[in-house]
């Protein structure tokens, strides 16, 4: 995990499906825990979810809210 990641997870638009348009951040976390089951896209929108799915499932969602 780099800085640029956490900045990106509050910047970044899902690009496609029921919440596109939504900031990373600011996605479920059933909706994360759906990709874990099924598996995350690949590239980088999957290294994304897949880290914003570890922050969510270990309640450390507060790490972001400075960069808000």
């Amino acid at each position: 995990m780099n800085p640029e990641d956490l900045q990106k997870l509050v910047s970044m638009p899902m690009p496609y499906g029921k919440y596109k348009g939504r900031m990373l951040a600011d996605l479920p976390g059933n909706y994360l825990t759906w990709f874990a089951r099924e598996g995350f896209p690949k590239g980088e929108l999957g290294r994304l979810l897949q880290l914003m799915h570890e922050i969510d499932h270990n309640g450390l969602s507060d790490l972001l809210r400075p960069l808000r």
